[in-house]
């Protein structure tokens, strides 16, 4: 399904859902009924999630241009065991 926009000359702007290639270059106006005619606007490519364009973005580059890495990454240190908390410190 696409979103096509139409303007009313006496309501304003509104759009109507149909499927792709079935827009009509004239909507009746779904609150006076007059005629509205069509309004041609750029498709909707760029709202993607900021966060799932990088993962994405990552993931097409890494299948041909694979990150190098110099050493293996350091380990996660342990979180300190609250029951030493209460000991001295030398």
């Amino acid at each position: 399904m696409a979103t096509y926009a139409y303007h009313c000359a006496g309501c304003g702007p509104f759009e109507v859902r149909r499927p792709i290639g079935t827009a009509e270059p004239a909507e009746p106006c779904a609150a006076c009924g007059e005629p509205a005619p069509r309004r041609y606007t750029p498709p909707l490519l760029a709202r993607t999630p900021a966060a799932e364009a990088r993962a994405r973005r990552a993931q097409e580059a890494s299948a041909h241009e694979p990150q190098v890495v110099q050493r293996a990454p350091a380990a996660p240190k342990p979180p300190p065991d609250p029951r030493w908390a209460g000991l001295p410190r030398p």
